[in-house]
């Protein structure tokens, strides 16, 4: 688990070392805190124009559930994740890549429940609802 978050943190590191780079080289006098705004509102602002017609045609096509998953297993991630790093950053545990995996795992053995369970009741409300 900690390869795979110093690995993203190398990488973000030189994207952040190259952006302080571009700013001091042009002159842009921008701060820290003035380039967290702007790299990571264009980032969110570029993700926004990409997932919200995606959305939009999962709602166009009643995919309710897919959203719901979809939101859902963003902020299993997020968590999952900073347990670990809650863990290892107070010494209550290692950061392990596969307690984030498992984690990630039961909420797909959860979801896996739910679903068939909800696919037979709209299955059998459905059924019921067929005129003849």
């Amino acid at each position: 688990m900690r390869t795979i978050i110093y690995y993203f943190i190398n990488i973000i590191t030189r994207l952040h070392a190259k952006l302080l780079s571009i700013n001091d080289n042009r002159g842009l006098d921008l701060t820290d805190k003035q380039l967290h705004f702007l790299v990571i509102g264009v980032f969110g602002f570029c993700m926004l124009l990409v997932i919200q017609p995606l959305f939009r045609w999962l709602i166009k096509n009643h995919a309710e559930l897919l959203i719901t998953f979809l939101y859902v297993f963003t902020i299993v991630v997020v968590v999952s994740l900073a347990i670990e790093i809650g863990q290892a950053y107070s010494g209550t545990g290692d950061m392990d890549f596969y307690d984030v995996a498992s984690g990630i795992l039961g909420f797909f053995v959860f979801f896996a429940i739910y679903l068939i369970g909800y696919l037979i009741f709209n299955g059998i409300r459905k059924s019921g609802n067929k005129e003849y």
